[in-house]
């Protein structure tokens, strides 16, 4: 074992020999003519020849390794850099987006002289059974049980329970939900009742009046909570049966209910 090691130190110190020789003899204005000289450079020559591509060599792999570290980092600062542009660019978005739909509710609250409580939507009630969601003002804020909510495209609902710092909103589609309502252009009267899908019923319409189709329905201000001529949705299907006294009529309601996420309600 330790003669195989002297033997690689005496290679090495012998190979750096030989080349601060050839180095030395390099470095001279002329070029050697002493033949024990042009035996060390024969000897040397190829010998610094593979070192100096292996140097080279090992060179060009470290760069390479270099710029490939530099590359990553700067790749994934430049992700971040655009997912940082995407979120600011998303917000500014939303934010348009709502700036649209509170210049609605500006352009509406200010065709009726009543007070109105501008609510967000926290919650929905994910039972098929009801049909509610939860807004973020209460009683604190002056809101009472049968407050009327909506927005710019008609009736959202009515309020039916009030904490607090929030309320429970009945919608219309809702199948215990009923609104007092009439045909705009006949003024043909009926009840306009939930029934727990996106459409409603047009109930208690007498068979003799005339009912078309995509008639707007309206909100009559009969039953003491929703003002009368609020928007509640156009007629997509009428029935008349022969042996029966009423039609059966079904609305498109104005508002999808699937979006909206501000809401106002009206004080009493």
């Amino acid at each position: 074992m330790f003669s195989r090691k002297l033997f690689i130190v005496v290679g090495i110190a012998l190979f750096i020999a030989i080349n601060f020789i050839v180095i030395s003899l390099s470095s001279r204005d002329s070029l050697p003519v002493n033949g024990i000289e042009r035996l060390f450079i024969s000897i040397a020559s190829p010998v610094q020849h593979t070192v100096t591509k292996s140097i080279h060599y090992i060179q060009n792999i470290w760069n390479t390794y270099f710029l490939s570290v530099l590359a990553v980092q700067e790749n994934i600062q430049l992700k971040e850099q655009l997912g940082n542009a995407r979120e600011i660019k998303n917000q500014y978005e939303e934010l348009k987006l709502e700036n649209i739909r509170l210049k609605r509710f500006v352009n509406f609250t200010g065709q009726v002289p009543d007070t109105y409580v501008a609510a967000q939507i926290i919650a929905r009630d994910p039972s098929p059974w009801f049909k509610t969601v939860m807004i973020d003002k209460g009683s604190n804020d002056g809101l009472s049980k049968g407050n009327p909510v909506l927005v710019s495209e008609g009736i959202v609902g009515k309020i039916v329970k009030v904490a607090a710092k929030s309320s429970r909103v009945l919608l219309i589609i809702d199948r215990n939900s009923s609104v007092d309502a009439l045909v705009q252009s006949s003024r043909v009267r009926g009840i306009v009742k939930g029934n727990n899908q996106d459409n409603c019923s047009f109930v208690f319409t007498l068979r003799k009046d005339q009912v078309k189709l995509d008639e707007m329905i309206i909100s009559s201000g009969l039953d003491q909570i929703f003002p009368k001529g609020l928007q509640i949705g156009r007629v997509l299907k009428v029935t008349k049966g022969h042996s029966r006294l009423f039609q059966n009529i079904t609305i498109k309601t104005t508002v999808d209910f699937d979006k909206i996420e501000e809401v106002l309600v009206i004080k009493k």
